[in-house]
Order: C-alpha cells, then sequence, then structure tokens
C-alpha cells in the first residue's frame, strides 16, 4: 500500500474506530437520529457472484442529475455502498467516514456511488446535516428497491443491506461484503480490495 494510503487508513482508524465501534459524529444530530436497536444481521439471498458482470442500473442523484454505472466502464473501478437507511446511528457514521478516505479512493482510481431506498428528499436532508459528501448518492426508492433487489440485497423490510460492491473497470464484479447490518464495513477492508485493482 503507497504510504499516503496508510496514513489516511491510519488517520481513519482513529477517527472512526474499528469496526463495530460507532463513532460519536451521530451525536451532532442531536435527537434526528432514529435508533432502530438490534436488527437482523442479514435478510436477504444474493443475486450476484464474483466474476459476474455487474448489473447495469441508472438512478438519479441528490443533485438531481442521473447516474449510470456502465458510464464507468472503461474508465474507473466503481464500488458500491448500499446502506439501510439514513437519519440512522451506522449509517450516520459509515459515509462521513468516506470523506475522510477520499484521496484513497482517488488513489486506486475508484468512484463511490452510495445507495439508499430512501426517497431523494430525505437523503438530501440527511447528507447535508452531515456536512455533505463527495460522492454521488443515490435513490433507490422508486421502482422501491428495484437495484437492491437485482443484487440481491433487499431486505424483507425495503431497506437494503449494508453491502459493498466492487466492480473493475470491465464491468466485472470482483469483490462483494453483506456484512452485519449493525456494523460499519471495515475501512482497511476496503482499501485492500482497491489496491488488489490497482497493483
Amino acid at each position: 500500500m503507497k504510504t499516503t494510503g496508510i496514513v489516511f487508513l491510519g488517520i481513519s482508524i482513529l477517527f472512526f474506530g474499528f469496526p463495530g465501534t460507532c463513532f460519536c459524529k451521530s451525536m451532532a444530530f442531536g435527537n434526528k437520529i432514529f435508533d432502530p436497536g438490534p436488527l437482523k444481521p442479514v435478510d436477504s439471498v444474493l443475486k450476484i457472484k464474483i466474476g459476474d458482470t455487474a448489473p447495469d442500473f441508472t438512478l438519479t442523484s441528490i443533485t438531481g442529475s442521473e447516474v449510470r454505472l456502465s458510464s464507468y466502464i472503461g474508465r474507473k473501478n466503481v464500488m458500491l455502498s448500499f446502506i439501510p437507511a439514513a437519519w440512522t446511528p451506522v449509517c450516520s457514521d459509515q459515509w462521513p467516514g468516506y470523506n475522510i478516505a477520499e484521496e484513497i479512493f482517488r488513489r486506486y482510481d475508484t468512484i463511490l456511488i452510495g445507495i439508499s431506498t430512501d426517497p431523494l428528499p430525505t437523503l438530501f436532508a440527511w447528507t447535508r446535516d452531515i456536512g455533505g459528501l463527495w460522492f454521488d448518492v443515490v435513490s433507490d426508492f422508486w421502482p422501491h428497491g428495484a437495484v437492491s433487489e437485482t443484487y440481491g440485497v433487499l431486505r424483507s423490510n425495503g431497506t437494503a443491506e449494508r453491502a459493498i460492491i466492487l466492480i473493475d473497470k470491465k464491468g466485472v464484479i470482483r469483490f462483494i461484503h453483506v456484512g452485519d447490518i449493525n456494523l460499519r464495513p471495515d475501512l482497511g477492508m476496503l482499501v485492500r480490495e482497491m489496491e488488489k485493482l490497482n497493483p
């Protein structure tokens, strides 16, 4: 791993802790955060596997622009970050962490797309309260959860799993992580997987 990557990874671990810990940034939201309590860790069945061509999609971002997965083929690696819901504790820690790691994503030529089944107004307001994000945040609200369902990460309650899908520049799925929905994915794991695509 490049020196810069190590430095930023160290900062990220210091700032955001290890998987399963919850950084207190969500405290800044005061009483706006809804805590659903412990949830069933995984409540879906994957419909994709490593080596598959990633199913294409077009979703609208909080900026009002359309984001099409296939537009990155031949240009960038893509990491899809599915989260269950805005205004919840773990999600409100996870995505701000990627702001700190922005340089790492750029170093490994990887675009990040954040996906939630929340409607656009909810995602817009929530990300503004977070302080803004450098990556596209898109809504899989309508047809409800269609992209999450295509990938096999739609839970029975209509939210997405806390899932990471890493896609290479050829549009091939190279890494899948559907983790315990109650825990934030390990940033170090994601950096290692991005590094594999850019040796």
